[in-house]
């Protein structure tokens, strides 16, 4: 019963910051968090500033969510804390810079990030780092409770993620007026409109202002239910069908919902992201077969959640939101000149 409740509270608590996030972060106010001044005025007084943005604080704060979704996780299926830090740590040494490296061999893009990309390596490294985690431990980091984990939360993670493709304008779906009318008829109440020359919609494409599909909402729905189902499945002992849940729907509708968007994607009708996302559900049921995991016995929520509450992991936590931050929300494409003065009247 109570981790119904559990499961019921956690998706009343997602669901009032989606519903104000779907409505307010298409506006030009929330792709900016600050403008950073360089280390001296130009000829004119004003300053060249870094920009760091909404993007950049919503990847770290889904990752941070999806890790202490992992971490509960773990903890309650009696795995050892230092067993999540040691493969939350090896996963974002490779994954954070890895999200770079593709970007730029898929999409031949510099100063840009792929969260799917990034994904995909991480799936693909994940079940191998366990068993050299377990190894050093002495056997202590099983790897289908890993994988279950590591699935639930990163459909948390992921799901909540979208909020930042929301928030910089990313990852945009189609005009209304180029799907299908039926489609348009159901979509439109939920469509986004985009503000602001310095979204992606805006200088990628020209799209700011007009209605289209609210795919980043979407998404986040899909993933973040998906979430919810594979962290009730791994509360009552179900491990593989709780790894087999999140990746299947997440990676499946990866797969679909690239159709629907309009950024750019490649030339080809199936985008390399698309491949991705079907070798990373193939190798995801592969892993299923390759790690069987009967019944478990249900979860001990309490141990749980001391596994996250304690100095030395939420320390952990925080510096790891600190560099996801500082990596993802600094902005390359954007500048700012900023300028200062005295309010002469409040001297």
């Amino acid at each position: 019963m109570i981790d119904d409740l559990l499961v019921l509270g956690l998706a009343v608590l997602l669901a009032v910051p989606l519903a104000w996030a779907f409505r307010h972060l298409p506006g030009e106010r929330w792709q900016f968090l600050a403008a950073v001044p360089g280390t001296r005025p130009g000829a004119d007084g004003a300053w060249e500033g870094t920009n760091y943005t909404f993007y950049g604080l919503f990847v770290a704060s889904s990752s941070l969510a999806g890790m202490l979704v992992f971490i509960f996780l773990l903890g309650a299926l009696a795995v050892r804390p230092l067993a999540a830090v040691l493969i939350i740590a090896g996963l974002v040494t490779v994954t954070l810079p890895a999200a770079g490296m593709v970007a730029r061999i898929v999409e031949k893009k510099r100063y840009t990030f792929t969260v799917g990309g990034a994904s995909f390596i991480g799936l693909l490294l994940v079940p191998w780092l366990t068993l050299l985690v377990s190894r050093l431990l002495g056997g202590e980091a099983p790897v289908m409770p890993v994988l279950a984990a590591i699935g639930v939360g990163y459909a948390f993670g992921e799901g909540l993620g979208r909020l930042a493709c929301i928030s910089f304008g990313c990852c945009y779906g189609k005009p209304l007026d180029r799907v299908h009318p039926r489609l348009r008829r159901f979509v439109r109440p939920w469509a986004f409109v985009f503000r602001g020359p310095t979204k992606k919609i805006a200088y990628a494409d020209g799209l700011d202002g007009r209605a289209v599909v609210p795919i980043q909402a979407v998404t986040s729905v899909i993933y973040l239910l998906s979430g919810l189902a594979g962290f009730h499945l791994a509360l009552n002992g179900h491990l593989v069908p709780a790894f087999l849940c999140t990746i299947v729907v997440t990676q499946g509708w990866r797969f679909l919902s690239e159709f629907l968007r309009d950024d750019e994607r490649g030339a080809q009708r199936v985008s390399a992201y698309q491949v991705m996302a079907l070798i990373a559900l193939a190798y995801g049921v592969a892993l299923a077969v390759a790690f069987p995991c009967g019944p478990a016995s249900a979860a001990d929520l309490a141990r749980g959640a001391r596994a996250l509450w304690n100095p030395g992991m939420l320390l952990f936590c925080q510096v790891l939101w600190l560099a996801i931050f500082l990596r993802t929300g600094r902005s390359r494409v954007t500048a700012s000149r900023i300028s200062f003065r005295v309010l002469r009247d409040r001297v």
